[in-house]
């Protein structure tokens, strides 16, 4: 009975969403478990007759099968997206979905690299071995542009624009963005295309490839996650360090350093900026000294 809703609705979501397979991928699962819960409770309901009990049941289910309060938000997310589909296409009158609560999530901030502990852990990088250079390219792009994991393994020589300070970033959904890249990145960049990337036998498919392992391949996802953390090991630091702590750290310094979060939302490739609101938590020395030189209440010396 459902086959046809889902079908419709993963279309949608590829056609006019233009989000990636995997997120689609993600949304088909989840709205499979409503249609496994439904079968399971021999609840022979199409779309247009479910109603707020049946969701909330639902929901109590899949909490009762042990999910994450993050896991059931995100089902929660795909069945209300489901809904505004099914109300769009005139599918149902109503959406059941309006009054569903999701679980309060708490916000955890990842942890920060200052500017010092990102440049004690380039500094680790043994620039003798031939992966040295990629590798000190690698972060100091992941630094200086704030790019995802996924976005970095995917870069492509055809959209760097170093001759002007650019880089074209192809993010979730497909969606593209230019991040001016420092030039730092730039030069290391430049050398490790130029001297060494150069040198390497290339896979077919992975020509426009930046960032390539020792067989000529793409490097994978796992790959950067596993050179940074044994980089930080080496430089000492005990927090819990990923590809994503560069990206946080990047757009935390930037705020810190009075960048504009529109400006900070564009170049991380957010929808919304509730989203880049959470990569901008500041220390309170920070907001303590921002008070005292800006705000006329902070000024007296006893504070």
């Amino acid at each position: 009975m459902w086959d046809s809703y889902k079908k419709g609705f993963l279309v949608h979501l590829r056609l006019e969403k233009s989000l990636s397979i995997n997120t689609i991928q993600a949304y088909e699962l989840d709205l499979d478990k409503l249609i496994q819960f439904l079968d399971l409770n021999q609840l022979n309901k199409s779309p247009q007759e479910i109603q707020l009990k049946d969701l909330q049941q639902f929901i109590k289910w899949i909490a009762e099968l042990g999910m994450s309060e993050r896991s059931q938000a995100r089902i929660i997310s795909a069945i209300k997206s489901f809904y505004k589909y099914c109300v769009q296409e005139d599918i149902t009158k109503k959406d059941p979905t309006e009054l569903l609560s999701a679980p309060k999530l708490k916000k955890v901030l990842p942890d920060t690299l200052t500017f010092e502990e990102i440049e004690a852990i380039i500094h680790q990088i043994d620039l003798s071995k031939p992966e040295g250079m990629r590798n000190k390219a690698l972060l100091e792009t992941l630094y200086s542009c704030g790019m995802r994991v996924s976005e970095i393994v995917q870069l492509k020589r055809s959209n760097l624009y170093l001759d002007i300070g650019f880089v074209r970033v192809i993010g979730k959904g497909d969606k593209e963005r230019l991040i001016p890249i420092g030039s730092e990145a730039v030069k290391f960049l430049q050398i490790y295309i130029q001297d060494v990337r150069v040198q390497q036998t290339i896979v077919k498919g992975a020509e426009d490839i930046v960032f390539l392992n020792r067989r000529g391949n793409k490097l994978s996802r796992v790959m950067v996650f596993y050179i940074i953390k044994d980089l930080a090991s080496k430089a000492n630091i005990q927090k819990n360090i990923s590809p994503h702590t560069f990206r946080h750290s990047f757009a935390t310094h930037l705020v810190e350093g009075g960048a504009d979060l529109r400006a900070v939302q564009e170049m991380l490739g957010h929808e919304s900026i509730t989203t880049t609101e959470i990569y901008t938590h500041l220390d309170r020395n920070f907001l303590r000294e921002t008070l005292k030189k800006f705000h006329p209440g902070f000024k007296n010396p006893t504070n």
